[in-house]
């Protein structure tokens, strides 16, 4: 059984310390894993704006913000100056690459790109990715062939520039198993690999779980039996490789336990055919434990009528089910030149 892990890393600090740390633990552990990267600046403190978002104070008030990101990350953009975290940290970057990890984009700017991508027109999403691009190959010396949006947050240009710049596969979604996105009708070539499971902080604070059991609901979820293709899992830099380092070391032996093969999503891929991959429609909806809409693989493309799925974490399941639910998806909000300015 496959289990790709995928590790995002948002700040500065995650990827100064959290990053080094996971790095020894998977080297130590002999398992595989995709890093990717933010590349440009730091503006956590930026966040903030995010207060009236619906869920975001729940999520605040059940994860230790300042506990597991710093007062110092989450003054970058506001009373600090946001790090140019490509610049900066490129040697920290290239050692994971030469530890033997895949590594890819994540994005530009992580709280900009969250928070704007959603309502942004053409001209700014591909000025985004196309400084992703630049700064990776400034960093590594060759293009990305891998990308995984922030915040699982995409928007149709974000979708096209992922075939447009070549991209080998992305990782933005929410969902069950590989697939080909289908937007409106518009066939996207660029396969996603959806992660599959829950994230720990998505997980804490709920139904009595903690940091200190949060990796035995986790481990439940995965002990029943797999989809085909098998698991990928989200972690962040700035939480497993930090404070909930330990709950991660718990999940690596629990999965070693289970069965399962811990890999990049490189090699996760190996053996699916990517090009015969099924098709579904890429929707956007809400996930528990997080806040805002995500985008989320829909059902199969061309499939009889069926309204867009809710997704909600079970605790008999290991994958995102899908419950029918009677109102239609909203139409996407008009695009504007520039979110920053909203």
């Amino acid at each position: 059984m496959k289990l790709a892990l995928k590790v995002d890393v948002d700040t500065w600090r995650g990827t100064r310390e959290g990053v080094p740390r996971l790095v020894e633990l998977l080297r130590r552990e002999n398992a595989g894993a995709t890093f990717l990267f933010s590349l440009g600046p730091d503006h956590t403190g930026r966040a903030i704006r995010r207060v009236f978002r619906r869920g975001f104070m729940r999520k605040v008030s059940r994860t230790s913000v300042l506990e597991h990101y710093g007062l110092r990350t989450l003054l970058h953009g506001t009373l600090l100056p946001g790090p140019d975290i490509g610049r900066h940290c490129a040697p920290q970057m290239q050692a994971v690459r030469d530890a033997g990890f895949e590594c890819g984009i994540h994005t530009w700017d992580h709280v900009r790109w969250q928070d704007g991508v959603a309502r942004a027109d053409e001209a700014w999403t591909r000025s985004e990715m196309q400084r992703a691009c630049d700064r990776f190959d400034e960093v590594f010396g060759v293009r990305a062939r891998a990308h995984g949006a922030a915040g699982w947050q995409m928007n149709v240009h974000a979708l096209r520039s992922t075939q447009r710049l070549d991209f080998g596969y992305s990782s933005d979604t929410r969902g069950t198993h590989p697939f080909l996105p289908v937007y409106n009708g518009e066939l996207i070539a660029c396969p996603q690999i959806p992660t599959t499971l829950p994230t720990l902080d998505e997980l804490i604070g709920w139904d009595g779980i903690t940091a200190d059991n949060v990796a035995d609901r986790l481990l439940a979820l995965t002990a029943v039996p797999p989809p085909a293709s098998g698991h990928v899992y989200t972690l962040h830099a700035e939480l497993e490789g930090q404070k909930l380092l330990p709950a991660f070391q718990r999940l690596i032996a629990g999965w070693r336990a289970q069965g399962y093969e811990l890999l990049s999503i490189r090699d996760y891929c190996d053996g699916l055919e990517l090009e015969r991959l099924p098709h579904h429609e890429l929707v956007f909806g809400e996930v528990p434990g997080r806040s805002g809409e995500l985008a989320l693989q829909g059902p199969a493309f061309l499939s009889p009528a069926a309204p867009p799925p809710e997704y909600r974490w079970t605790r008999d399941r290991a994958v995102i089910s899908q419950h029918i639910r009677p109102d239609t998806a909203a139409a996407p909000a008009a695009p504007v030149s520039d979110p920053s300015h909203s």
